[in-house]
């Protein structure tokens, strides 16, 4: 049978409701939320509250900001690039692949003493270490010390998953493109002695990474025992198990492997690669004069156009040598503080108009 349509039958605009049933609405329940309702606070914005917000504003970031900019500055910093793109470059030798190993030394001056702990970094430019198949390219539970995982390694660490029928410990992209420069800093004395700066190779990772994210294969075996069944990666010059002398800095625990396997965000980048500790409190822990910087050049740059260097950096309370923060407090506080008078002459000039035209009227 035939239904007639009838627009009064529709109720808020639905469906025609059936003969019988119930009527069927779109409108939001009778509650203070869905009603909008509820009660609000709304600042009402007066030249009370607004100039001062601006002056105080202004007046605490701008001191802010010249104390860090001053500080950043009072850090001393020197980078030295030792890419060889340059002919006249010492280490453009080693940019050719038939000479290996290549040592290069390149000589610098320090106009000033670094004072306090000095930390030695090695940068990379253009190296995309935030690349998204490169990041996943690992296997935590292999790092961790499973053993399951050791000889069974992740598929995300394809293609550096396997190699001559065997598990490579430690898996993946990351750990196969590891940083194997050798860097040696050498004092000139006043006799043209040369003089070696120790250079301190543990103490540089995060501590939740040396005692918890990275861990050996359990047992009391040696080492080597302990990965046996695996392989190196496809570019390592020698197994995990034989990267230091010393057991507390060996296998998946060497500190130079930790801090390459902590990622960058960007694709210029630095990593810390060894501490010079001061010595004692007379005397500075670089004194200014010439150095020699002697490295052992291994990795690779040239193919992808990156660039490396050594930077030789003091910190202070607010870490490494960045006068961005300092200029940025600065900026902000004028900014602030530069409205906040416009904002007072605005003010004051209208205000005196109003009060001249109310007495007028």
């Amino acid at each position: 049978m035939a239904m007639n349509y009838n627009a009064k039958d529709e109720v808020d605009g639905g469906p025609p409701c059936p003969p019988g049933g119930t009527a069927k609405t779109r409108r939001p329940d009778n509650t203070a939320f869905k009603q909008q309702r509820l009660p609000a606070w709304q600042p009402i914005l007066t030249a009370g509250t607004v100039l001062p917000t601006f002056f105080i504003i202004g007046l605490i970031f701008i001191p802010i900001g010249i104390g860090i900019f001053v500080t950043s500055n009072n850090i001393r910093e020197i980078e030295i690039d030792y890419t060889g793109t340059d002919p006249s470059s010492p280490c453009y030798k080693c940019l050719s692949p038939n000479v290996t190993p290549c040592i290069c030394t390149i000589n610098f001056t320090l106009e000033q003493s670094f004072e306090g702990n000095v930390f030695m970094y090695y940068g990379l430019s253009n190296f995309y270490q935030n690349h998204r198949r490169y990041v996943k390219s690992r296997d935590d539970g292999q790092l961790n010390g499973d053993p399951s995982a050791l000889l069974n390694p992740s598929k995300e660490c394809e293609p550096y998953r396997r190699n001559e029928d065997k598990p490579i410990a430690p898996c993946g992209a990351i750990a196969n493109s590891m940083f194997n420069d050798t860097l040696e800093l050498f004092q000139v004395g006043n006799a043209s002695d040369l003089m070696p700066v120790p250079l301190k190779k543990k103490g540089i990772a995060w501590w939740t990474d040396k005692n918890v994210k990275f861990r050996n294969p359990p047992g009391t075996d040696p080492l080597a025992e302990r990965f046996k069944g695996t392989t190196k990666p496809v570019n390592w010059v020698k197994p995990v198990y034989m990267l230091d002398s010393d057991e507390d800095n060996n296998g998946f625990i060497n500190e130079d492997f930790i801090v390459w396997m902590r990622t960058a965000a960007l694709p210029t980048f630095r990593k810390l690669y060894r501490l010079i500790e001061r010595r004692n409190d007379l005397h500075p822990t670089l004194p200014a004069g010439r150095y020699y910087l002697n490295i052992t050049y291994n990795y690779p740059v040239h193919s992808f156009d990156g660039r490396k260097r050594m930077i030789l950096s003091t910190i202070s309370w607010m870490g490494g040598k960045n006068p961005f923060l300092g200029i940025a407090y600065i900026a902000i506080g004028s900014i602030s503080f530069l409205l906040g008078v416009v904002l007072l002459v605005i003010n004051h000039k209208y205000r005196n108009s109003s009060n001249t035209a109310d007495i007028t009227i």
